[in-house]
């Protein structure tokens, strides 16, 4: 009797942190999807209104130029930059390259010089692990923008997630588990309330059956 208490109380314990874990995956997933589409609908409303973008963006270093100050996997965070005097000397920007081994990919490099040309800024770049200057200057309207935060390997998680077997551990497997327990709940409620119908009808039976055999007294 104690062992079976025992069972009980650590089933219990396990159903509750195996709920706990997966609301905890869907409530990320849900505040991943969230982002995302702050980040597409502000984007979309700041292009239309000739803005530079949203307020914030977040993107995943894959390559090595900024060690150590950002290792590959890392997740920056930049704010946008609103005006070309936001930019000093010493900042890292996120921009679009316009230099020809590069062109129009996203770079993170730190500003090295600004320079004013036919009247337009200029940002010459360099990454912290590189040995040379990028290979042409950054311009202000490519600037994505400032970097503010650095959240350390993070994009692991993200390219985790995005392979086949990450989507396949971080969404499909949790929505079965939830889906399986759901069935599972459902056919115990119908096996409780069959055994109670079952039950109930015995009692009728029962009480039907007492009720004749008074009858037979009586009438005897």
């Amino acid at each position: 009797m104690k062992n079976n208490s025992v069972k009980l109380k650590v089933k219990s314990v396990i159903n509750y942190l195996s709920s706990i874990v997966t609301w905890a995956i869907f409530v990320i997933l849900a505040l991943c999807i969230a982002a995302l589409l702050y980040y597409y609908v502000s984007s979309r409303i700041a292009i239309s209104k000739g803005g530079k973008g949203p307020a914030f963006s977040l993107y995943t270093i894959v390559s090595p130029s900024m060690r150590p100050t950002i290792d590959v996997y890392d997740i920056i965070i930049n704010t946008r930059v609103d005006s070309p005097s936001d930019v000093k000397v010493g900042d890292i920007i996120t921009f679009k390259s316009t230099s020809s081994l590069t062109l129009n990919m996203t770079i993170t490099h730190r500003v090295k010089d600004i320079q004013i040309v036919n009247g337009e800024y200029q940002y010459i770049t360099q990454g912290d692990n590189n040995v040379a200057q990028d290979g042409a200057p950054a311009l202000y309207h490519n600037i994505i923008g400032k970097a503010v935060l650095k959240l350390p390997q993070l994009g692991k998680i993200q390219f985790f997630v995005a392979s086949k077997f990450g989507w396949l551990v971080v969404v499909i497997l949790p929505a079965l588990y939830i889906i399986i327990k759901d069935i599972a709940k459902l056919a115990r409620l119908n096996k409780a309330k069959k055994l109670a119908d079952e039950a109930n009808k015995k009692l009728i039976e029962s009480d039907n059956l007492k009720a004749e055999e008074r009858k037979d007294i009586n009438e005897s």
